[in-house]
């Protein structure tokens, strides 16, 4: 089951960015007093009473001259609408109840989505009974805030969290959800109708074609999918002010969030971009299952040696998840297509592996063996146990006598040797260390 999703909207310079940062806890939204300096939106992984949740920073809802609200951003304000969960609308307690505040509160009513109002900028009593006047815009109760202090940051969460499932399920868990992502016009339309055997989606050479997330059901050896078609993820300057595809990046990380594989899908004749790294960084970060497609093979001149010099500088620039398998094809032509879902499949039962605590112990005992752990100032570091304590991605724990004395690089060492014994060759992991406890097992 996906996070919940938690959009901050509201119109520029209210303080969505610096709320953001706070509740993200690190400074990751541009914050600076002019108007519209978020131009894109900025995801954040939060957590408040147990509750995990993704938190988005949205470019502010503006009026455009004598509109009330351009029909640019009322496009832009509607689907952030639609894609959330929860909303946090951000109001100025100082400036005041605004023409387009009762806008956007209008259209937040007529959304039926559950709706936190926050006003922000109370920071001192004297603004104290400004909070009162937010009643007249009519979406529930005003919470006086201070993004910049870190006062009342918790009433809001409060408030959003209370609208969270309390025991979330799976929709359907034998249905494996498959998302197709990229840059535009990488041929991600053109993969899904290959896959599909039909032209279900719109295959265009005009960057951008796809403006939503597609979920097309489909059967393949007998097991249920939902194949995702995602709109392209430009980068942030190529984006502007083109709200629709501005929000299209929204759902297209969403659907890698709720994908159970993702495949990523780069030009063959482009090569790997900038923005290929970070879609790709994005999917590895998420701990999903993923395939590399490297896609329109059929348009580059070959000869021995050209898929693996070609391999080669993609291990380069992907080091990070050098587990990540790779497939050349043609979309377009058909080649290699019918390899997408066989090593699909097996790097999502990879990303799903349990393994015994006590075969995971073997390897961890014989990897200590093989090289001893660090010391520092005459501490020698530990490790009295490990176990798997979840899967996509399979995730290990580590106890020991002191986290601090675990290098980074043999942390990096114990996760290779835990990958290599058990074959673990199209999965992220995760490796956690933590202390031992009186009550934790020896």
């Amino acid at each position: 089951m996906a996070k919940p999703l938690v959009a901050v909207v509201g119109r520029p310079n209210v303080g969505k960015s610096t709320f953001f940062n706070k509740v993200v806890g690190k400074r990751i939204a541009i914050v600076e007093d002019t108007p519209g300096v978020t131009r894109d939106r900025i995801y954040g992984d939060a957590n408040w009473l147990e509750y995990n949740f993704s938190l988005v920073d949205t470019g502010g809802i503006e009026p455009e001259r004598d509109d009330i609200i351009s029909t640019q951003m009322r496009r832009q304000a509607e689907l952030a609408i639609e894609t959330a969960d929860v909303i946090i609308f951000l109001v100025d307690g100082r400036e005041g109840i605004t023409a387009a505040d009762m806008e956007v509160a209008d259209m937040l009513r007529r959304s039926h989505k559950p709706i936190v109002l926050g006003v922000n900028k109370i920071d001192h009593i004297k603004f104290a009974d400004a909070l009162y006047d937010f009643y007249e815009l009519g979406i529930g109760n005003p919470i006086s805030i201070s993004a910049e202090q870190g006062m009342g940051i918790g009433d809001i969460l409060d408030e959003v969290v209370a609208y969270f499932e309390k025991n979330p399920e799976d929709e359907n868990p034998d249905v494996t959800n498959i998302a197709v992502v990229g840059k535009p016009n990488v041929g991600k339309s053109s993969l899904v109708n290959a896959l599909l055997g039909e032209e279900r989606t719109i295959v265009s050479n005009i960057a951008g074609t796809t403006r939503d997330a597609i979920d097309t059901p489909f059967t393949y050896d007998g097991k249920d999918y939902v194949l995702v078609d995602t709109a392209g993820i430009r980068r942030k300057r190529a984006i502007e002010d083109e709200s629709i595809e501005r929000y299209s990046v929204i759902r297209s990380l969403g659907a890698i969030r709720r994908a159970d594989v993702v495949l990523i899908v780069i030009d063959a004749t482009e090569g790997l971009s900038e923005q290929d790294v970070r879609i790709a960084g994005y999917v590895h970060e998420e701990g999903k299952a993923s395939v590399l497609i490297v896609n329109k093979w059929d348009l580059i001149e070959k000869d021995t040696h050209t898929m693996n010099e070609f391999k080669k500088k993609l291990a380069v620039d992907l080091a990070f998840m050098d587990y990540v398998p790779m497939l050349f094809i043609s979309a377009l032509s058909g080649q290699r297509v019918n390899k997408v879902m066989e090593t699909a499949n097996y790097a999502y039962e990879q990303n799903c592996m349990r393994i015994s605590t006590g075969t995971l112990n073997d390897i961890v005992s014989e990897a200590i063996m093989m090289q001893e752990p660090p010391s520092d100032k005459g501490r020698r570091l530990k490790i009295y146990y490990a176990t798997q304590v979840s899967t996509k991605p399979p995730t290990f724990v580590l106890f020991v006598n002191e986290p601090e004395l675990m290098h980074f690089s043999y942390k990096r060492y114990m996760e290779n040797y835990i990958r290599k014994s058990f074959g673990l060759n199209a999965t992220p992991i995760r490796l956690l260390v933590r202390e031992r406890t009186k009550n934790a097992p020896v």
